[in-house]
């Protein structure tokens, strides 16, 4: 456990339980001051004033709908997660439990991580790295291109100006 003013830190919500009833089995010993017992002692008439708990279950999932932008990368709580380059730019759904963490695009999978409990943390998927990695070569490319003496003519760096049709578009 941390010490006072301290934030905790927890792995996972299985380390917090481990903290907890460690913290637990040594609070269970100690006579409580204004109680006049120990807690342990206390829950049953505790438990008996309690209400019961309403009948509607709470949400399993954390989810977020948005654009993935160019970094092809998410944050949940204070972690990035990566996602597959394929969808930058598209609208991906995010779902998130205590477990793990999953992305789709237009309902397929593109992005399944284990949920990380540590602060500020990028989670990069191998897979997604080298999709980033490739490239296509500049002679692939399908890119328009102009002959120089257009701008010249455009600019009346030469004799003759604009023809009719032509222009910057």
């Amino acid at each position: 456990m941390s010490t006072p003013g301290d934030q905790p830190q927890f792995a996972s919500p299985t380390d917090f339980n481990i903290q907890l009833a460690d913290w637990l089995s040594k609070a269970n010993r100690r006579i409580h001051r204004t109680l006049k017992a120990r807690p342990s002692d206390r829950i049953n008439a505790d438990t008996a004033r309690m209400l019961p708990i309403p009948p509607v279950d709470p949400p399993g999932w954390w989810r977020s709908s948005l654009r993935l932008p160019r970094d092809h990368y998410v944050r949940l709580d204070t972690n990035d997660y990566s996602i597959h380059p394929l969808a930058i730019g598209r609208r991906i759904e995010v779902k998130a439990d205590l477990d793990q963490v999953l992305a789709f695009c237009e309902g397929t999978e593109v992005a399944r991580h284990a949920r990380c409990w540590a602060r500020h943390q990028s989670l990069t998927d191998p897979a997604h790295a080298a999709a980033r990695q490739r490239f296509v070569p500049a002679d692939e490319l399908e890119v328009e291109q102009r002959p120089l003496e257009t701008y010249d003519r455009i600019f009346g760096v030469i004799d003759g100006g604009l023809t009719s049709g032509e222009g910057v578009t």
